[in-house]
């Protein structure tokens, strides 16, 4: 209540500055004046679920101070919920956590890769060519934040739509050799490249490494946390691994911020 709305507020009904009391039996807090009630929950992840709120924010907790990802499983035994509840609650944090974290412009020096998640060839073996991959286009902002999309191919003019909407005109951007990124120079950006198929994978500050580092990390997380991310939730899964990444350099403040951006 004191996060999303402080001490008091102007009553919703009455219109006069009030102080608001917690209600006895209720999750809700009443307009001292007129009896208005405001349920703080509302509108929040919390809303309209009976699993104590010392549990969310310990869950909340385990999101924040984990590297690898939170599968429902731990969250069962953490929690000592039922298994549908310990997945529905990991699928709303990760919605808030993309949420929280937000996808703000990149500029300086950004590099741009793309990858693809999922999808078993027969016998189970993995590989770039393997049927039902997931297309992933990332960017990453030297000493700055990530950024991951789910799109639908790797065409030309679907790269290059993530990357006019979501990178500055000006830019330095370093990708590999794929021809889908051929055209940049001609949207206004500084365009270099390296050649991955001649064993080339730096050239001066031209280079993907950091960013071919998070998917690295990303798929790690994912084969040893969560075994299996379909198509579907995919998106929520990268905000999750996004927001572990970004404040990297500070991770004392994850959980605060988590706890007061409601």
């Amino acid at each position: 209540m004191k996060v999303r709305y402080g001490h008091s507020l102007p009553c919703p009904r009455c219109a006069r500055e009030a102080m608001f009391y917690r209600r006895v039996k209720r999750p809700a807090y009443t307009c001292e004046f007129c009896g208005f009630d405001i349920n703080p929950m509302a509108g929040t992840l919390f809303h309209r679920s009976r699993t104590a709120l010392r549990k969310w924010f310990y869950a909340i907790f385990l999101f924040a101070s984990s590297r690898h990802g939170v599968p429902a499983r731990e969250l069962q035994r953490q929690l000592g919920v039922t298994l549908k509840t310990a997945w529905r609650m990991g699928h709303e944090i990760r919605k808030y956590i993309g949420a929280v974290d937000g996808d703000d412009d990149l500029g300086g020096h950004v590099e741009v890769d793309e990858t693809m998640i999922g999808g078993k060839r027969k016998g189970g073996k993995r590989g770039r060519g393997a049927p039902g991959k997931t297309v992933v286009p990332g960017m990453l902002e030297r000493a700055g934040n990530v950024m991951t999309r789910v799109v639908g191919n790797v065409r030309r003019t679907t790269l290059e739509a993530v990357i006019l909407e979501k990178i500055k005109r000006g830019t330095t951007i370093s990708t590999d050799e794929f021809q889908s990124y051929a055209k940049l120079a001609c949207h206004g950006y500084r365009h270099g490249t390296v050649n991955h198929s001649l064993n080339e994978f730096a050239r001066g500050p031209i280079h993907v490494n950091s960013l071919e580092g998070f998917w690295s990390q990303l798929k790690r997380s994912i084969r040893g946390t969560h075994v299996h991310v379909s198509a579907r939730h995919l998106g929520e899964y990268l905000g999750e691994f996004k927001f572990l990444y970004n404040p990297r350099k500070a991770p004392h403040l994850m959980f605060p911020r988590l706890v007061l951006s409601f």
